[in-house]
């Protein structure tokens, strides 16, 4: 019993609020229609896009409305440009038109049902107490005992009828949502869209990775190994002459290898780290913490396996942030967090620096950010001034 009064109050609250933006709704649709009405006069064409996001404001109420009803989220389904072209206008119209009709006589029937029951009851103990009666809803004058139980069984249908309430405001809501969120088609293409884009990102830094792997060992590697191939041949030309001379431009070819090998091992471990191989993703980022400039904590809540791109992507992740946070953060101290599930991976770095990160500022934030949009992660930063500054990072794993 307890329940179904709950379930009835929340709907009599949901649709007496419906019945105040039931009122701002004629209110838009007036205000739309005047602007229509002038422009056939050049008048109303320039305004006619802002009295539409105008009305987007009461449609928003309702969207909210709706959604903490239902307990659903229901989001804007609007894109950028001219809300001339959005299909969600017409959709926003729809709705208005609709909830214009019907809002204001549900929020009326929502609260004058519940009252007229409870009066009708009341009345039927209270008339002897008044000269004439008591007249009550729909004119019924309550002056003797048979018109009190008349009553009282009047009141008992209203009632009846206000425990239909919770259905009827599920129904709105439910109407609500189908009109006021995106149309399935729109979610479908901005998903593409979105994913078409991420792709196109992931594509561009593949292709600026491999160009950085190429001119790591064109610049470097092979410069050195080429060093060194000029060196031993000078070596052999003066070997029977000048053996002197021919040593000691063997042992800088040897130099030079080392030097070429230990290029060759930074640029491979900057395509994989061996340490992720060795140690896991866990281990490789507790190195990445005990040579960090800035004191590092790691708190690793889930040390399940995750797939080697995925790894690889969070270590580098970690990497960046962490030269972030010694570059720009002015922070003494830097907390990593791995945890997640199965299905995705989340990293959170948190530093008690003096925050105002700004993506736009050549931070690294926009590479980290490039670097998580490519396996469709996400990232949020947190960074008011004066700090701290959260860097959350979600990567699902395909499973």
């Amino acid at each position: 019993m307890t329940t179904r009064l709950r379930e009835c109050w929340s709907a009599v609250r949901y649709l007496v609020v419906g019945a105040g933006t039931s009122l701002l709704s004629m209110l838009a649709l007036a205000g739309l229609f005047a602007v229509l009405l002038l422009c056939p006069f050049g008048v109303g064409i320039p305004s006619l896009a802002p009295a539409i996001r105008l009305a987007r404001r009461p449609v928003g109420i309702d969207r909210r409305q709706a959604a903490r009803h239902l307990g659903e989220p229901i989001p804007e389904p609007y894109r950028d440009g001219s809300p001339l072209k959005d299909p969600a206008t017409r959709r926003d119209l729809a709705w208005l038109a609709l909830h214009a009709a019907t809002g204001t006589i549900m929020g009326a029937l929502a609260f004058g049902l519940p009252v007229a029951a409870v009066e009708q009851v009341v009345f039927a103990f209270l008339w002897p107490a008044v000269p004439g009666g008591i007249e009550g809803s729909f004119g019924l004058v309550v002056d003797s005992w048979p018109m009190a139980a008349l009553s009282v069984l009047t009141g008992v249908a209203m009632a009846a009828v206000s425990l239909l309430l919770p259905r009827v405001a599920r129904w709105k809501a439910r109407t609500a949502k189908r009109l006021l969120e995106p149309a399935p088609g729109v979610v479908l293409a901005d998903r593409v869209a979105e994913l078409t884009a991420t792709r196109a990102a992931a594509l561009e830094a593949h292709g600026a990775e491999l160009r950085r792997i190429e001119r790591d060992l064109h610049d470097g590697t092979q410069a050195r190994i080429a060093a060194v191939v000029l060196q031993l041949g000078l070596a052999d030309q003066l070997y029977e002459r000048d053996p002197a001379t021919a040593r000691d431009l063997l042992v800088k070819a040897q130099d030079t290898a080392t030097d070429a090998l230990a290029e060759l091992r930074t640029v491979v471990r900057s395509i994989h780290p061996p340490l992720l191989s060795e140690r896991g993703l866990a281990g490789a980022v507790r190195a990445l913490a005990e040579r960090s400039p800035v004191p590092a904590a790691v708190d690793v809540e889930d040390e399940t396996g995750r797939p080697a791109a995925v790894e690889a992507a969070a270590y580098f992740v970690v990497a960046e942030a962490l030269a972030n946070v010694t570059k720009h953060a002015d922070a003494s101290r830097v907390d990593i967090t791995l945890g997640g599930t199965p299905s995705v991976l989340r990293l959170e770095i948190r530093d008690d620096g003096r925050g105002g990160a700004d993506e736009s500022g050549g931070s690294g934030l926009a590479g980290i950010r490039r670097r998580a949009e490519a396996f469709d992660g996400t990232l949020t930063v947190t960074s008011p001034p004066g700090g701290p500054t959260v860097l959350r990072v979600e990567l699902p794993c395909g499973s």
